[in-house]
């Protein structure tokens, strides 16, 4: 049950803090377990029923658009109410979403619209889970902790992707694909039951009666990052690295299909190692801790995924390409933990929620437009050619971050 009683400090005032993340991470990864499987099951499901970049696009579409849309109310709702709540509401929705699918499948309704329909639904749970999640973490844990803690997390949600395509592609081959969707459904349910009994307390502003519009929490949150120049910096370099991100992304299995042949395995393969790679990323992170200054390791970060991505469209054969993926997967937690833990550490907790989902915003306004450019450009220009072009761009910005002043002046 979730108690009234607020934090400012975890480390003092909850001594059973690491039970309770424990308990926490456990369920987030259950339930992202089963929304792995069903997000590899339907992506390579659309692959290799079309072998269409466009369908690729439209599909990466209906899982953005909608995070889009409610990224950042969700943010402003992760501030102002219990975001043990609304977690376990974002489980359920999925979890609704998708058992009405099974059910539509096993009746024989089986078009690919109703894919991209519940696909968006789905998005818009992930759009309101995923900033309640960071801003509730550094509820329960030390904030000298959190690098370590992401670093966790980080490997645990490797492994957890590691699991999926395999467990996904033997699903494929053996069953038909609605089954997928019935382990979606079992693991949100024990996510939910796990979540419900973690007494988890209610931060300070979710406790206050909030008598302004819900637009004037948003504008606070816009104008915190537009006052903080620092994050503004940040969030700009992180928004033009998800835009060029997008080829190794989402157009990685359509290269597969192309040049390497259409087998469910290369699928599974690619995205075993990718998962392995960050499973490892993670592991160094949460035993290092990344470097002082956390802007570096993002920068180390930026550097070393773009040159793995541009060395997979250089690739000759797939075991190098499988090399290069690996590699490129070692490089993300080194990017991705240090700017989740700097923004946990800088940003109070009662405005975490907004700047949370507006960090999503970018991810999830730049993933589906660099997909409206790359996706269809992928039916005339080698994909090979795209990764090269992007992976070196990212590695640029790499280079610019570590030289950007504001960056590296004293991180806020």
């Amino acid at each position: 049950m979730t108690t009234n009683t607020i934090t400012t400090t975890p480390h003092e005032n909850n001594p059973h803090w690491r039970p309770q993340i424990t308990l926490f991470l456990m369920g987030q990864t259950i339930s992202l377990l089963g929304s792995a499987i069903v997000a590899y099951a339907i992506i390579w499901y659309v692959t290799l029923t079309t072998a269409s970049g466009f369908m690729m696009t439209v599909s990466t579409l209906c899982s953005f658009l909608p995070q889009i849309l409610v990224s950042l109310f969700a943010g402003v709702w992760a501030d102002r109410y219990n975001r043990k709540l609304l977690i376990m509401l974002a489980d359920i929705l999925i979890a609704v979403a998708t058992f009405i699918l099974a059910v539509l499948f096993f009746m024989g309704y089986q078009e690919l619209w109703l894919l991209f329909l519940v696909s968006g639904i789905r998005s818009l749970g992930a759009g309101v889970q995923t900033p309640a999640v960071n801003a509730l973490i550094p509820q329960l844990v030390p904030e000298d902790k959190l690098m370590k803690i992401n670093g966790i997390n980080g490997s645990i949600q490797s492994l957890t992707f590691i699991a999926a395509p395999a467990i996904s592609g033997g699903l494929l081959a053996a069953f038909s694909l609605e089954y997928t969707f019935i382990i979606d459904v079992t693991t949100a349910i024990i996510a939910v039951a796990i979540l419900y009994f973690i007494p988890i307390p209610i931060h300070e502003k979710a406790l206050k009666k909030n008598k302004t519009p819900a637009l004037e929490d948003l504008k606070e949150g816009l104008n915190y990052i537009r006052q903080h120049s620092f994050i503004k910096i940040l969030f700009i370099y992180y928004a033009v690295i998800m835009f060029f991100i997008t080829p190794a992304a989402f157009l990685t299995p359509l290269l597969i299909t192309r040049t390497y042949g259409s087998d469910v395995w290369r699928l599974t393969i690619n995205e075993v190692f990718f998962s392995g790679g960050t499973m490892l990323g993670g592991a160094i992170i949460a035993i290092w801790g990344g470097y002082k200054r956390r802007i570096k390791t993002i920068a180390l970060g930026c550097f070393a995924f773009g040159l793995a991505v541009t060395f997979i469209g250089l690739a000759p054969n797939f075991t190098l390409y499988i090399f290069f993926i690996f590699l490129s997967g070692l490089a993300i937690p080194f990017l991705s933990a240090p700017t989740t833990v700097l923004l946990q550490e800088q940003v109070e907790t009662d405005i975490q929620g907004r700047i949370f989902s507006i960090l999503q915003l970018v991810a999830t306004t730049a993933l589906p437009l660099g997909m409206m450019i790359f996706g269809p450009l992928a039916d005339f220009i080698e994909i090979r050619l795209m990764l090269v072009f992007s992976g070196l761009i990212m590695s640029v910005c790499g280079l610019l971050v570590i030289k950007n002043k504001t960056l590296n002046k004293n991180q806020l």
